[in-house]
């Protein structure tokens, strides 16, 4: 468990090999709920290598001093990242308050 936001990652290793390699993060809130929005790549056995970037937004809460993932939405493809910013820009456009 981490007891830090800077401790918290999508790095996953398995059998010696780093499966999810996380490439960057940006920290959306912080506070007892945490939201933090993950770039990384995933090891392809097949190619022997990484695959296309992709995203991942994951929700944490602080219980005891540590952080524990409660939710986590995958951004499945760059087109489906370029729809949500696109659906959001045009919110923001819309709402002069934003």
């Amino acid at each position: 468990m981490s007891t830090t936001i800077e401790e918290l990652t999508v790095n996953y290793e398995e059998d010696g090999q780093l499966v999810v390699k996380e490439l960057d993060k940006s920290v959306l809130s912080k506070g007892a709920w945490t939201t933090i929005l993950f770039r990384y790549q995933q090891w392809d056995p097949k190619t022997e290598d990484y695959g296309a970037d992709k995203y991942v937004v994951k929700r944490y809460k602080k219980m005891n001093g540590e952080y524990r993932a409660q939710s986590k939405f995958n951004i499945s493809s760059a087109d489906q990242a370029r729809k949500i910013i696109e659906t959001l820009q045009g919110w923001l456009d819309e709402d002069p308050t934003a």
